[in-house]
């Protein structure tokens, strides 16, 4: 950890020369990458960047590949105190434990629990997470300022319900006028994002859906929102509007390039072409559909139809690696096995799927998501030398294959080094740990959650009595 830290104790007008870098058109050796202003100035081999710049130091790694930071494009940064009391329960636990949790947490609890999400979003290697917003009453300023100190870069959402589904309902006024304040609040920040959201369809009036997204779209930003993830949603929408949630979504003008829609697994041929045609993108979230979920979303068929689509974790679990490879195996299962796919759209679509194409998903393309001049710095080293990578003969198939976050020596944003394997640099992890174990139970205890099920704990111990 110390070597790391003192090699990068400068991390202006600084020369980076991995064994390896990871470009667009794959690992390559003998690259360099010029770092100046928290960003990739220049992009060359090490040997014209050492005679464009005879004056400056150089960070030799010839063991380490560089990579892009992965991206996150859906998750929850406040529900990390809940983490598996959702496991082996129904679907839609949003209503039974999502909101009661979040709608019970303090300012210190949203603190806490963003921090620890944050901290565990960069040991995964994740260095942009895009959050869908809290559901906690007027504490969103919290889990901006814990992103912000763990140097994660964050795309947040405010909520703009109008039909419930959070803490607190405003009327339709305050509501947009804390969507404008929102959407102000972050211009020039350089690593806070913001995006505004609707939990899911039916939460808000269609008034509002059309609003609210056409709000983003002239700023710039996403709008967010979770559809056609579970049947129950599906059924409720045909019911209320005659209409699936997507198609509802279509009818009133909310879709669009602007749009980022959380899941899309059950979704029919005609809602395909509506997401083709309208340029919205889709979070995938492959761990979600294992965990949780009805069905898997047809990922290989949107890139086939030229979809926007990039991997998301729904918070269940911080490992860039892994969301890669099950990314991989749920579309190997749901369609590759069916169809004689041994591919499945092969290695190289899984990291595109988790750096580059995440960042278009997220509204990031322009600023994140590859090594290239001029964008942010948000980069990962990981160490080559290890069993998984000896000997390397498609080294793209293998960090999807044989990756995990164990790998990771270091993690930067925006230029800036974050983590040396797994723990941060500038601040004190283990005490936030510390306290969150002190204060989890209450706060879980404080919540109106609703299980199910027992869980797996006491099970084992009714069955060794």
């Amino acid at each position: 950890m110390n070597d790391l830290c003192r090699a990068f104790a400068v991390t202006e007008n600084l020369v980076v020369a991995p064994g390896r870098m990871l470009l667009e058109d794959g690992p390559r050796p003998g690259m360099a990458v010029l770092l100046r202003g928290g960003r990739f100035q220049a992009v060359d081999t090490l040997t014209a960047l050492r005679a464009l710049h005879p004056g400056l130091p150089v960070v030799e790694l010839p063991d380490h590949l560089m990579m892009p930071g992965f991206i996150d494009t859906h998750t929850h940064l406040t529900q990390s105190l809940g983490k598996s009391l959702v496991f082996g329960e129904p679907s839609e636990i949003f209503r039974r434990i999502w909101v009661p949790l979040e709608g019970s947490l303090d300012e210190r609890m949203v603190y806490l629990s963003s921090k620890l999400s944050a901290l565990e979003c960069l040991r995964g290697g994740f260095t942009t997470a895009v959050d869908a917003g809290t559901r906690s009453a007027g504490h969103l300023d919290r889990l901006v300022e814990a992103a912000r100190e763990t140097g994660l870069r964050l795309v947040v959402a405010r909520i703009c319900n109008d039909l419930g589904g959070a803490a607190v309902v405003p009327d339709r006024a305050q509501i947009l006028r804390d969507a404008e304040n929102h959407l102000r609040a972050y211009q020039g920040d350089p690593l806070i994002h913001a995006s505004l959201a609707i939990s899911i369809p039916e939460v808000a009036s269609d008034a509002m859906l059309r609003e609210i997204s056409g709000m983003a779209a002239a700023a710039g930003v996403t709008f967010q929102t979770h559809v056609n993830e579970h049947l129950v949603a599906v059924e409720r929408s045909l019911v209320s509007n005659g209409r699936r949630p997507l198609q509802h979504l279509d009818h009133v003008g909310a879709l669009g390039p602007q749009t980022l829609l959380a899941h899309s697994t059950l979704v029919t041929p005609s809602e395909l072409n509506l997401l083709r045609d309208t340029g919205a993108a889709v979070a995938y979230n492959p761990v979600a559909s294992t965990w949780k979920g009805n069905a898997v979303a047809p990922a290989l068929q949107m890139q086939a139809l030229g979809i926007r689509f990039g991997l998301g974790t729904d918070g269940t679990r911080a490992d860039g690696f892994r969301l890669m490879d099950a990314g991989e195996t749920l579309q190997r299962i749901a369609y590759g096995l069916a169809s004689g796919d041994s591919s499945c759209g092969g290695g190289g679509l899984w990291l595109n799927a988790a750096t580059s194409m995440a960042a278009d998903a997220s509204g990031l393309g322009a600023v994140t998501g590859r090594i290239a001049p001029g964008l942010a710095a948000d980069f990962l080293l990981v160490d080559l030398d290890r069993p998984e990578f000896t000997p390397s003969h498609d080294l793209g198939w293998e960090l999807v294959r044989y990756g995990s976050r164990d790998q990771i020596d270091a993690v930067f944003t925006n230029g800036r080094l974050r983590m040396v394997q797994g723990w941060p640099v500038d601040w004190d992890a283990r005490a936030l740990l510390k306290e969150v174990r002190d204060l989890a139970a209450p706060a879980i205890a404080a919540a109106p959650i609703q299980r199910i099920h027992p869980t797996a704990d006491s099970l084992l111990a009714t069955r060794s009595l």
